[in-house]
């Protein structure tokens, strides 16, 4: 019985399953894909450059302070 047997990752899912219980579980999967998410959209905005409507945003928003 090694690391590749079905029956061995059975056994670890059933185990992770009666530790941890399938609400942590998915809770832990809506964080992590939400983390991914946001990793690609700030990946993306760093590659696009920024335009100067943008820039413009930003200097009315200081002004108001």
């Amino acid at each position: 019985m090694g690391f590749s047997s079905i029956t061995h990752w059975l056994i670890v899912l059933l185990i992770v399953f009666l530790i941890f219980g399938t609400s942590k579980l998915r809770n832990i999967g809506s964080d992590l894909g939400a983390a991914v998410k946001n990793f690609k959209d700030a990946v993306k905005n760093q590659n696009t450059p920024k335009s100067k409507a943008s820039t413009r945003k930003t200097t009315k928003t200081r002004a108001r302070k």
